[in-house]
C-alpha cells in the first residue's frame, strides 16, 4: 500500500476534527458537568461549614448567655440572701430594743407605783401620828401640839453648840429685812408661839432677826428655820424618816450578819 501524503494529511485532519468533535460534544459536557458538580459540592461544603460555624457561634453565644444568666441569678440570690439576713438582724435588734423598752417601762411603772405606795403610806402614817400626838398631848397635858412643837424647837435651838451653832450664826448674820431668814411651820403659828420663837432666836444669836413666816404642811407638825442654805428643823416627819431609814437598813444588816 502506497503511503500518500495527501491521504495521511487528510486522515490526520479527520482525526483532529474527530477529536475536536468528541471533545466538543462528548467530553466537554462531561467535564462541564463534573466541574459544575464539583462547584456545587464545594458550595454545599462551604454552606455546611458556614452553617456549622454559625451553629458553633450560636452555641457559644447561648453558653455565654447561660453563664451570664447563672451569674446574674447567683448575684440576685446573694443580694436577696444578704437583704434577708440584714432584715432578720434588724428585726431581731428592733425586737430586742422593744423588749428592753417594755421591760424598762414595766420597771419604771413598778418603781413609780412602789414609790407612790410608799409615799402614800408615809403620808398616812404621818397624818395618823400627827393626830395621835395631838390627842395624847391634849388629853394628858392639856397642851396643843403646836405649842409643844414650838417648845421642842426652842429646846433644840438652845442645845446648839460648836460648829453647828457657828455655821447657823454666820448664815443668820448675813440676813436682812430685804433677805430675811425663813421660818416655816406645818401650821399657822399663833401670835404667842411666834413671839416665843422670835425671842428665843434673838437671844440665841444676839441680834433682832428679820423673819419671813411661811406655812408648809409637808413638815408634818414641825418647825424649820433656814437662811442661806443652813437650817435648823424639828418635825414628826423627821422622826418618821429616821425610823424608815432604820427599818430599811435592818434587812441589809441581817444579810451581812
Amino acid at each position: 500500500m502506497l503511503i500518500d501524503g495527501f491521504t495521511i494529511a487528510a486522515q490526520l485532519l479527520n482525526f483532529i476534527i474527530l477529536v475536536w468533535l468528541m471533545k466538543r460534544f462528548l467530553y466537554q459536557p462531561v467535564l462541564n458537568a463534573i466541574a459544575a458538580r464539583e462547584q456545587k459540592i464545594a458550595a454545599q461544603l462551604a454552606d455546611a461549614a458556614a452553617t456549622k460555624a454559625k451553629a458553633h457561634e450560636q452555641q457559644l453565644e447561648f453558653e455565654q448567655k447561660n453563664q451570664a444568666f447563672d451569674k446574674q441569678r447567683a448575684d440576685l440570690l446573694s443580694q436577696a440572701t444578704a437583704a434577708a439576713n440584714a432584715e432578720h438582724a434588724q428585726l431581731m435588734v428592733d425586737a430586742r430594743q422593744a423588749a428592753d423598752a417594755a421591760d424598762a417601762a414595766r420597771a419604771a411603772a413598778l418603781l413609780a407605783d412602789t414609790q407612790a405606795l410608799h409615799s402614800d403610806i408615809v403620808r398616812r402614817t404621818q397624818q395618823q401620828v400627827f393626830e395621835i400626838a395631838r390627842r395624847v398631848l391634849g388629853d394628858l397635858a392639856n397642851v396643843s401640839l403646836e405649842q409643844r412643837a414650838c417648845e421642842v424647837f426652842i429646846e433644840r435651838l438652845h442645845g446648839l453648840d460648836g460648829p453647828a451653832l457657828t455655821t447657823l450664826r454666820q448664815a443668820l448674820n448675813s440676813t436682812s429685812t430685804a433677805a430675811p431668814a425663813v421660818l416655816r411651820s406645818a401650821f399657822d403659828l399663833p401670835a404667842a408661839q411666834l413671839a416665843l420663837l422670835q425671842t428665843a432666836l434673838d437671844e440665841t444669836f444676839g441680834q433682832a432677826l428679820a423673819l419671813k413666816v411661811e406655812t408648809t404642811p409637808e413638815l408634818v407638825s414641825g418647825i424649820e428655820l433656814s437662811a442661806h442654805g443652813q437650817k435648823l428643823a424639828w418635825s414628826i416627819a423627821g422622826y418618821l424618816a429616821a425610823l424608815s431609814a432604820t427599818l430599811d437598813g435592818q434587812p441589809a444588816e441581817r444579810g451581812s450578819a
